[in-house]
């Protein structure tokens, strides 16, 4: 692994995923980012967390332990967030390692999406209105979050306006942002909060259009379309999943594989980082910080 020295012990990432089979893209991009020796566990459950983490702790000597690092994913991300939470309370004094949280890529995917709004808006989204589309699933919450944190106006669309409601409450408690939720059943009628928005991000469920070319056409204030959504039909149309910061007349544009591409980066940086100590816990807003910094 890059960054290591003779008499340095190995580099092992404890894979703990909530499926009954580990991901096998998760483990490729462990392999491809220099990890020495990768201990992957499927159907993993909170209450066998303990155990797996003390496992990796008790076997090296506490200078050792930045060797070692955790991954939490799997498909069902609030399954993941609870594993996530029985790792942390696994740690106590100095016995922890560092650990990252990506079920289902939500972190780093949100992470390269707020970078993309970020640099369509000039470096900062401050006051600027930001809509979410599909806002309620697991990148869009994590897209909401980080924009706020940021200082957007940031309005939560699902097609159930009770979910959306719910979400942007939970995320205002977090950021203490201006946060609401919306909803948005009809693609080729935009509700109210995008006729405001300069930033349109969506990060629905794939193969599902929320916003039709002629309604992100009526969006006269719109300066940033970012679509998440690589599977035909796209969810922006008038998007190719190509687009990286692609101008289209006064519109700056951003599909899944442009946007993909930085995510891919962000990924296999911050498994470089969880070696640099053993006391890191990468969750979205850390994983943002790193990208930030420069992929």
């Amino acid at each position: 692994m890059a960054g290591e020295t003779p008499g340095q012990k190995p580099s092992i990432l404890l894979q703990l995923d909530s499926d009954p089979q580990p991901s096998v893209f998760d483990a490729v991009v462990a392999v491809d980012s220099g990890v020495a020796h990768l201990l992957r566990h499927g159907g993993v459950t909170p209450s066998a967390v303990r155990d797996l983490v003390h496992g990796a702790l008790f076997t090296r000597g506490l200078d050792d332990l930045k060797r070692t690092a955790i991954f939490v994913g799997g498909s069902d991300v609030v399954a993941a967030e609870a594993i996530f939470g029985a790792v942390k309370d696994a740690f106590f004094g100095p016995f922890r390692v560092s650990v990252l949280f990506d079920a289902n890529g939500s972190n780093t995917t949100a992470a390269a999406a707020v970078l993309a709004a970020l640099e369509g808006c000039e470096g900062s989204v401050a006051d600027v209105p930001c809509a979410i589309l599909g806002g309620t699933g697991p990148v869009g919450q994590r897209v909401a979050r980080l924009l706020s944190g940021f200082g957007a106006r940031v309005a939560v669309g699902s097609r159930d306006a009770s979910k959306a409601d719910a979400c942007a409450r939970r995320i205002r408690e977090i950021t203490g942002g201006e946060v609401v939720g919306f909803a948005a059943q009809d693609p080729d009628q935009p509700a109210e909060p995008l006729r405001n928005a300069r930033v349109v991000i969506a990060a629905g469920a794939a193969g599902i259009r929320l916003l039709s070319a002629g309604a992100r056409d009526q969006l006269a204030d719109l300066k940033v379309a970012i679509d998440l959504n690589a599977v035909p039909p796209l969810g922006i149309g008038g998007i190719e999943a190509t687009d990286k910061g692609v101008e289209r007349g006064t519109l700056k544009v951003w599909g899944a594989l442009g946007v993909g591409r930085t995510k891919m980066k962000i990924h296999k940086k911050v498994l470089r980082e969880l070696f640099l100590t053993n006391d890191r816990v990468f969750d979205a807003e850390q994983v943002l910080e790193l990208g930030r910094a420069g992929i």
